[in-house]
């Protein structure tokens, strides 16, 4: 029993990180639960050595908090994995998945996946982020295509590149794209804060 408890801790941490190592994407096991650095910044402090002050998102519940880590400092790195899930539907709070390979069922709260549910398609594939046997939540491309489904016309005269409209998407979520773009086209969009990239 002793020996498999240590092992599931091998699994699910990686190697050691000094605060050297601490960059955004860095994943890391701070009390217990897996992190992603969002954000960092390196001081010095004198004589008291290097700082890094760190802005951290737990991947198991959403939470972001602000941790100052000193130059001594040892972490874990979390190993996390990532797995390929059909997107099955969303209702009031949870994703509902099918794994690839087992067929097994599985939810992901909405409150954990936020903004990005906008971006799931039904029936089609998505990357899901393990911790251990722990589905933690869905990772998106950082751009997708996507089918317009409503798009209202463009004003005459209106033709400045500058100029922008909100589209619908497949999935429901609005878009400002450009003018020209109409219903049927397909468009990649920027995951990360949902702006239009170009026409695919």
């Amino acid at each position: 029993m002793f020996v498999s408890c240590i092992l599931h801790l091998v699994k699910q941490w990686g190697s050691m990180l000094s605060i050297t190592d601490l960059k955004t994407g860095t994943k890391l096991v701070y009390e217990g639960d897996p992190y992603i650095v969002l954000s960092y910044y390196h001081s010095k402090m004198g004589r008291g050595g290097a700082v890094v002050k760190t802005k951290l998102k737990n991947l198991r519940t959403g939470a972001t908090i602000d941790k100052t880590f000193q130059g001594a400092d040892k972490l874990d790195e979390a190993n996390l994995s990532k797995k390929t899930a059909v997107f099955l539907y969303a209702d009031a709070q949870d994703a509902n998945f099918m794994d690839n390979e087992t067929y097994d069922q599985f939810t992901i709260p909405l409150s954990k996946i936020g903004a990005d549910k906008q971006y799931l398609i039904e029936n089609a594939n998505a990357d899901i982020l393990y911790y251990g046997d722990e589905a933690l939540n869905v990772e998106l491309p950082i751009k997708m295509t996507f089918k317009v489904v409503s798009a209202p016309p463009a004003v005459k005269g209106n033709t400045a590149s500058s100029v922008v409209k909100k589209v619908e998407i497949e999935t429901g979520a609005n878009i400002n794209a450009p003018v020209f773009i109409k219903e049927g086209d397909k468009i990649v969009v920027d995951t990360r804060d949902g702006s239009y990239v170009e026409r695919a």
